[in-house]
């Protein structure tokens, strides 16, 4: 099992489909890292030495990523929450913040639709 970041990647998975269980890079980025450092992107995790292993955490020390990724978010929303603002409001309400509408199409955000009781059938 292969270590990065304080994340175990899956040993069957590809390296570049192993690399997206870290938070904070995705499918561009993953592939980025590995052009860098040379690794073909079709190699298993298991097959990978520890040297290769070494290589790649050397390149996410450029990249915010787990806890410091997730510091920064929060602390964002911290930041709107105290001066008050429009986008605080939509993230307090579970509302898709980015000017999406939810009249339809906003499924994930909002969650299951709930019944009204006191309305007519």
């Amino acid at each position: 099992m292969a270590r990065i970041a304080w994340v175990v990647l899956p040993n069957w998975k590809h390296v570049e489909i192993a690399l997206t269980y870290i938070y904070g890079i995705g499918r561009f980025t993953a592939g980025t890292i590995l052009d860098k450092v040379w690794i073909e992107k079709t190699r298993k995790i298991e097959t990978l030495s520890e040297d290769e292993l070494d290589i790649i955490r050397a390149e996410l020390k450029d990249y915010m990523v787990e806890w410091d990724l997730r510091r920064f978010v929060v602390g964002n929303i911290k930041r709107l929450k105290e001066i008050r603002c429009y986008r605080w409001i939509r993230h307090q309400k579970r509302l898709p913040v980015r000017g999406q509408r939810t009249r339809t199409n906003a499924k994930t955000r909002k969650g299951k639709a709930v019944a009204i009781a006191w309305k007519k059938k």
